[in-house]
């Protein structure tokens, strides 16, 4: 049976840290920025980790 490839557009989006967890970037950042207070957007500017729930679920995509 072939390899599995892996979900390129999860790849792109998802970095793994050195103990194994999953880093992303926030989301609400795209656009509508002068609604949002300048402490929100100093906090959506940095990256979050993944649930390890989610982790468990998207294991299978990343390969």
């Amino acid at each position: 049976m072939p390899k599995m490839k892996t979900k390129r557009a999860l790849a792109k989006r998802v970095k793994v840290t050195k103990s194994g967890k999953w880093k992303r970037a926030n989301a609400y950042t795209s656009h509508l920025a002068q609604n949002k207070s300048t402490k929100q957007k100093r906090h959506l500017r940095k990256a979050s980790l993944i649930d390890k729930t989610d982790q468990k679920r998207l294991k299978d995509l990343i390969q």
